[in-house]
Parts: C-alpha cells; sequence; structure tokens
C-alpha cells in the first residue's frame, strides 16, 4: 500500500513577496500623488533655463520663489479642503476682505496695525466657519455656497471701501503704529548670501510642512482623507465628518488671512477689487499637484509643485522675453499634462498592485 507524500510548500524568494513588492520604495514613489506636478516642475524648470538667459540668477530665481509663495500658502489650505471633498470658490476675495478688514479697521478707528490684524483673523476665520455651517446644515453643494460668498464678499469689498474712503482702495497704514514690526513678519525681506528673499518664501515652506504633517502623521489626517474619499463610510466608522469639513473651511479662511497680511504690509493700501479670478489659480496649483476634484486624494507638497510651476510659467515668460498673454496658455497645458500624467501613473500602480 502506497502512502501519498505531501510535498513540502514552494518558497519563495524574498523579492517576489506581493506585500513586500507593494511596500517597495519604487511602488510607494510611483504612487504619491505629487510625482507628475515633480515631473512637470523639472521639465519645465528645464526648459526655461535654457530659454531664458537670466532665469538661473539668484535674483531671478527668489522672485519665482516669491511668485510661487503668494499663491503656494492658499493653495496648502485649498489643496487640504479639496482632499476633504469640497471647494471654496471664495478664496480669492477673502484674501482681500481680510487685508481690507486689517486696513480699514486700523486706520478709521485710529489703532495700532495688529489690533487691525488680530480683528482680521476674528473675523476671517468666522468667514470660514460660516462657509463650514452653511454647507453642513443645508447639504448644498460647497461650490454653490462659497459661490455665493464670493459674489458677497467681493460687493461689501467695494461697497464698504467706498462708503469709508470714498475712493475703491484703503488709505495708506504706512504711517500707522506697528506697520513696521508687522511688516517684518509678513512681508519682508530676508538676506541669504547678499540675495533678498521674501520672508513669505519661508512661512510658505512652513505651510506645507505642517499641512504634511497633519496628513501624514495625525489622526486628523486619516479623517480628511475619509472625509473626501467616502463620508458615509467615514461616519460609520466614528469619523467626525462635519467638524472635519468645518474645520477644512476655516483652514482655508486662515491662510487667507496670512496671505491678506501680506497684501497689507507689503503695499500699505488694497484695492478692493483684487482677489476676484485667484481661486481658480489656487484649484489649479492643488490639482496640478496631484489633487483629485473628486476629493480624498492629495498632498499639501503638491500643491506647493504646483505653486512652484505656477511660479515659474509667471516669471519664465517674462524672463524669456515673450508676450506675456501666453501665460494662461501656458498654465493650462501645465494644467492639463500634469492631470494626464498623473492619471497614467495612478493607474499602472493600480494594475500593478
Amino acid at each position: 500500500m502506497t502512502h501519498a507524500v505531501a510535498e513540502p510548500p514552494a518558497t519563495r524568494p524574498p523579492g517576489s513577496d506581493e506585500r513586500l513588492a507593494r511596500r517597495s520604495p519604487l511602488r510607494r514613489l510611483l504612487g504619491r500623488p505629487e510625482l507628475g506636478a515633480l515631473l512637470g516642475a523639472i521639465a519645465l524648470f528645464a526648459f526655461f533655463s535654457l530659454v531664458a538667459d537670466s532665469f538661473l540668477q539668484a535674483d531671478s530665481f527668489s522672485t519665482v520663489l516669491y511668485a510661487g509663495s503668494t499663491f503656494g500658502i492658499m493653495a496648502v489650505g485649498v489643496s487640504l479642503l479639496m482632499i476633504g471633498g469640497e471647494f471654496d470658490l471664495s478664496a480669492g476675495v477673502m484674501v482681500t476682505s481680510a487685508a481690507l478688514i486689517a486696513a480699514l479697521t486700523a486706520y478709521q478707528l485710529t489703532l495700532n496695525v495688529w489690533a487691525g490684524v488680530v480683528i482680521s483673523l476674528v473675523l476671517t476665520l468666522a468667514l470660514g466657519l460660516v462657509n463650514g455651517l452653511l454647507y453642513v446644515r443645508t447639504r448644498l453643494p460647497s461650490f454653490i455656497i462659497t459661490l455665493a460668498t464670493f459674489f458677497m464678499l467681493a460687493g461689501l469689498n467695494l461697497g464698504v471701501t467706498k462708503a469709508l474712503t470714498g475712493n475703491v482702495a484703503s488709505d495708506s497704514v504706512r504711517d500707522m503704529d506697528g506697520f513696521d514690526s508687522a511688516r517684518a513678519v509678513f512681508a519682508s525681506d530676508v538676506d541669504i548670501l547678499g540675495v533678498n528673499v521674501k520672508v513669505t518664501v519661508f512661512w510658505w515652506l512652513l505651510f506645507v510642512a505642517v499641512a504634511t504633517w497633519i496628513l501624514l502623521r495625525a489622526r486628523v489626517g486619516n479623517w480628511i482623507f475619509a472625509a473626501g474619499g467616502a463620508a458615509a463610510s467615514a461616519r460609520a466608522v466614528g469619523v467626525p465628518v462635519d467638524r472635519v469639513k468645518i474645520g477644512l473651511f476655516m483652514g482655508v479662511a486662515f491662510c487667507a488671512w496670512f496671505s491678506g497680511m501680506h497684501l497689507v504690509f507689503a503695499f500699505a493700501t488694497v484695492q478692493s477689487g483684487e482677489g476676484v479670478g485667484n481661486e481658480f489659480l489656487y484649484i489649479i496649483c492643488a490639482v496640478i499637484g496631484g489633487c483629485l476634484l473628486t476629493g480624498g486624494y492629495g498632498s499639501a507638497i503638491g500643491a506647493a509643485i504646483g505653486a512652484f510651476i505656477f511660479g515659474m510659467t509667471n516669471k519664465g515668460i517674462v524672463y524669456a522675453e515673450w508676450n506675456p498673454d501666453w501665460f494662461r496658455f501656458f498654465l493650462g497645458a501645465m494644467l492639463l499634462i500634469a492631470t494626464v500624467v498623473n492619471l497614467i501613473v495612478r493607474r499602472r500602480v493600480e494594475r500593478s498592485s
């Protein structure tokens, strides 16, 4: 009588374990949302380095970074909100509103400008809270709610400014108490090896670092991805989706306040009609950086790269001595290319996983 002999289980070489393959550095790199933006930024940097002789000069590159930072700070807040599944179309005019609140209250009430800064912070955060509460209570699409906020703020910016100053711009706060110290915080230059770099560049990097830590290391980061990817499922497992989304709207408002303070103390006066249309540029920076319009996917680093691409395109065209009318064409082309590259990379990663 013969007995069947059990064969030993086949052994796999260490590198063939499917779980190990998923965790390989290359696979993790290919799965990063900012990969397409990074490739686009490298290509665009090389392109303008070749066609614009002054592009690589230290002063020119500092200007590129400054252009990127002015939109990059807002792109951080907008990207987190988009990962959370929502939009804020009032973000552009909210920057102007924050600046006007600080300038008008300080000047009209003859206060130290720091009092205007604090009042602006409180009221701007309140705007973000209102946007979040309206979304949570009504369940209307966030782009409808914030579009209404956009029109109301745009009207208030112009109407209140003209009523208080008789002009379309705020009065100058340059000679008021506290202006120099506030300018040092929000709009000063930092000398690095003889090159003047705007302080907003360093604030931008700090904002990106904090947002990246929140997304990747803090529990609320998991909540943001869950709220944007599958809100109903997130609620079912105890994620406070409503509070997360209200917090994200307030995060956009905080970034708008900070950007508004830079506006005030860089120019000392604020035009009430500024900011219209900038909300789309913030969204473009986030989308170029890998954020999905459907939510649940993206990164603050990607949004920063998207803003850097914006800065390179904006200033690179000038350094190349091209007609600046082509700027929006190049920005749109970069948006399309980066989006397609991100889509291709994600699909390949999904097939190979």
